[in-house]
């Protein structure tokens, strides 16, 4: 018999599905294009692309078909994005081109609807859904937000990441405590644990509901961060210490 968890679960992980369906999401990346002061060109990205001061700048004809703006590029733009950012800042056709800045460099991420890893996309593996990984946990504010600097899934690649408190929780008899970030009524953070580069990606992320200090982490959300579908993610890793000293196996599996 199918129980109401297990049917909240079933309707979240179609929406979740959907989501990375959508024809310019996390599984159309087809490359991670790193930008400097020497002008280049990339296949598949219109226009020629460099670095100049604290913009990246494109330089194309009409010809080309770059838009920027909504209008096609017929000369220079300049392009920027907050530190740490993103956004969709130019197209090529079906081809969206997003700008990143990322510890001070400027990168190109194109979305293609017909990347192979979007058509190829059969879904997310998870495991089957526990009751025993739904748990009470209390919200410790930090007396100030703390940042920390943390790796990335790129090699060498360093980001700055922001903690506003700690989560306390038991779980499978084991207290835990994790740094957590805080974003009005809800807190989210990212970790590791005994199944973590085996059954599952290197680490995953959690969010909840925040109401009077406290949450329901329900691990059985627990998902995959883009890196774990594309090799052009930048997502950051877990701070130091958010490693449960156990084997979550819920939430989502390595989908590759």
């Amino acid at each position: 018999m199918t129980t109401d968890l297990e049917t909240s679960w079933a309707d979240w992980h179609r929406r979740r599905e959907a989501v990375l369906r959508q024809p310019h999401g996390w599984l159309s990346l087809t490359g991670l294009l790193w930008l400097d002061g020497t002008p280049r060109r990339f296949p598949g990205v219109p226009g020629e692309w460099v670095v100049d001061g604290d913009a990246a700048q494109v330089t194309a004809t009409a010809a080309e078909g770059l838009e920027v703006d909504g209008a096609v590029l017929d000369g220079t733009a300049s392009l920027t994005v907050a530190e740490q950012g993103s956004k969709i800042l130019a197209t090529a056709g079906g081809v969206y081109v997003e700008v990143a800045l990322r510890s001070g460099r400027y990168a190109l991420r194109p979305r293609d609807p017909h990347s192979p890893t979007r058509t190829a996309f059969t879904g997310v593996p998870a495991f089957a859904v526990r009751p025993d990984f739904v748990v009470d946990a209390e919200f410790h504010p930090f007396p100030a937000p703390r940042t920390e600097v943390v790796g990335t899934a790129q090699p060498g690649l360093k980001q700055e990441t922001t903690v506003d408190g700690e989560l306390v929780f038991t779980l499978a008899g084991v207290e835990q405590r994790v740094a957590a970030s805080r974003d009005g009524d809800s807190v989210d953070f990212r970790f590791s644990d005994a199944t973590s580069g085996t059954s599952t990606a290197p680490w995953r992320s959690l969010s909840a509901a925040l109401h009077d200090g406290r949450a329901v982490l329900d691990f059985n959300r627990a998902t995959n961060m883009p890196f774990a579908f594309s090799p052009f993610g930048t997502c950051p890793r877990p701070p130091e210490g958010n490693e449960l000293a156990v084997a979550v196996e819920a939430g989502e599996l390595k989908p590759r």
